[in-house]
């Protein structure tokens, strides 16, 4: 269990912070970029929950649950190493994880029209939020991408965003009446007046 009893600590003045092994790594170096990425994907689907009223809703509890693993990923990230097995001192993303993604996936995309049109993100609000956190979720991958560059990186990791991108488009258009209220692309259809 965490326990936090001061949230200042003074030892990120320098300009690093503290990995779970207990090594230093500067906050721009591109495992901490990373990580914030993951952090700011978390925010933007707490701001989702909350436009969905929370958990309450079946499509706020499952993103809750995806923050939850946000949360495994972002502890993954910061722990490093080539050995990627679970423990119970070491966080890793695991398939299982990636496997509960395409389960929600492929249950919203059951009920959804098939797509005719790329659509532009937007519909009712929580729709919206679902759908900035899916752009979030791209970058975020990306940032995981480039830290796989320097360091290893857990290949299960680089996958559960790539999923959850495609779970957060999905959920999108379940949101806005099951693609009913999605908005269309009309390609070129702005350049006369």
């Amino acid at each position: 269990m965490v326990r936090l009893n001061r949230i200042y600590t003074r030892t990120g003045d320098d300009g690093s912070t503290g990995l779970v092994d207990g090594s230093r790594a500067a906050k721009d170096s591109p495992r901490l970029i990373a990580i914030g990425e993951v952090d700011e994907l978390n925010s933007a689907i707490g701001i989702a929950v909350a436009a969905l009223a929370g958990a309450a809703d079946s499509h706020g509890a499952l993103l809750q649950s995806v923050q939850n693993d946000l949360f495994d990923l972002g502890a993954d990230l910061a722990t490093p190493g080539a050995d990627f097995t679970p423990s119970e001192m070491v966080l890793r993303i695991v398939p299982e994880q990636v496997a509960r993604l395409e389960r929600a996936i492929d249950a919203l995309n059951a009920d959804l029209a098939p797509l005719r049109s790329f659509i532009l993100p937007g519909g009712v609000p929580a729709a919206a939020h679902v759908h900035l956190a899916r752009a979030i979720a791209r970058r975020a991958e990306r940032a995981v991408i480039t830290a796989g560059r320097s360091a290893p990186v857990n290949p299960a990791a680089q996958t559960y965003l790539n999923r959850l991108s495609d779970l957060l488009f999905v959920l999108a258009r379940a949101i806005n009446a099951g693609g009913a209220g999605d908005i269309l692309w009309v390609p070129g259809g702005q350049r006369e007046g």
